[in-house]
């Protein structure tokens, strides 16, 4: 049976800058036509990751491979695999996007027989329309620059596309329309991006890494995370019903739960928000609950679950020791996990 190798390899890879230690230790893996947030504080270590990836940088130590190409020793050909859109992307303002996406594609080696068919499909995967391909570079609005340059990352249909804040300095619409372009490639290619827009991360990727420090602290699945870190839901209740009686409901549910704030209102409904670490069964039995006392009146059974955001900062903000810890026992776990995978 045939191994599945993964699009991105990392094994602990380190990087020094004199006895500043900018990573250290880190591995991760991901794998083809997974789309993979990778996320961190200002000056935890993401860009100088993304380029030691694109083998513009040298890591201190550790292994990097791209495709199963070791990036170290054979940096020209595992770049051939990679797309980089890098943060503020350095576009000639004084090219017209047409003129410098077939430039691109000339450097690239797309094939010239192809080469003006590529360019036309990825502007129209970019949504760069007709006039807009005839402008100068510099005369484009920020959201037409970003465009511009996630079509030259995907040109020569890489196996991997790696995007440093794609969305930086963008208005919510150009947000909007950045993510859904991300959608567009996915299943197509790897994506590997960083963004401090942390609903667009959670709404475009299938798992995120999060680094501090320059050690990763966090990874998975915003459900998954949510477990690792012990953040809990907050269901808000609105009902009229006997206290007492309510009350007994509830702890038959979740005795472990955690009532936050109670009050009633002129109408009569008590109104509860209740921090549980049940999620969604919860409000299921809630709701079970109440259908068996037909004299109880529900007006508002609301969930409220941790985001990514909620995961971040919990993520960011252990001590060195506790990242250590959960560093190490996160590599075991995705050593574990990819030795499952590549041998399923």
């Amino acid at each position: 049976m045939s191994q599945m190798i993964p699009t991105i390899e990392v094994q602990n890879l380190c990087k020094q800058y004199g006895a500043t230690k900018a990573i250290e230790n880190i591995s991760f893996s991901v794998m083809p036509g997974e789309v993979v947030g990778f996320l961190g504080p200002n000056g935890a270590g993401k860009s100088t990751t993304m380029r030691i990836l694109c083998g513009l940088m040298a890591g201190t130590s550790g292994r990097v491979s791209i495709c199963g190409v070791p990036v170290a020793t054979r940096a020209h050909e595992a770049k051939r695999h990679i797309g980089y859109m890098p943060e503020n992307n350095p576009l000639p303002r004084d090219m017209r996007v047409l003129e410098y996406l077939r430039y691109r594609a000339r450097l690239k080696e797309v094939p010239g027989k192809i080469r003006n068919k590529r360019v036309d499909e990825v502007m129209d995967l970019c949504d760069i329309n007709r006039k807009t391909r005839h402008k100068l570079i510099g005369s484009l609005s920020k959201g037409y620059r970003q465009r511009v340059g996630i079509a030259d990352a995907i040109l020569a249909e890489p196996e991997l596309v790696i995007m440093d804040e794609p969305t930086i300095g963008l208005d919510p619409h150009q947000i909007r329309s950045i993510r859904a372009l991300i959608d567009s490639l996915r299943g197509k290619m790897t994506l590997l991006f960083s963004s401090h827009i942390l609903p667009e991360v959670e709404a475009s990727c299938d798992r995120v890494i999060i680094i501090n420090q320059g050690r990763i602290v966090a990874e998975g699945t915003t459900a998954s995370l949510r477990e690792i870190f012990g953040l809990h839901s907050t269901y808000t209740l609105s009902v009229k019903a006997p206290r007492s009686a309510f009350m007994l409901a509830v702890d038959a549910i979740d005795p472990q739960k955690i009532i936050q704030s109670e009050s009633m209102d002129a109408d009569g409904f008590l109104r509860f928000t209740i921090r549980t670490g049940l999620a969604e069964s919860f409000g299921e039995a809630m709701s079970e609950a109440i259908r068996q006392h037909p004299e109880w009146c529900l007006r508002e059974l609301s969930l409220k679950q941790p985001n990514l955001e909620d995961i971040f900062v919990a993520a960011t903000a252990r001590s060195w020791e506790q990242t250590l810890e959960n560093s190490e026992n996160l590599n075991k776990e995705n050593d574990e996990a990819f030795s499952q995978l590549i041998h399923s």
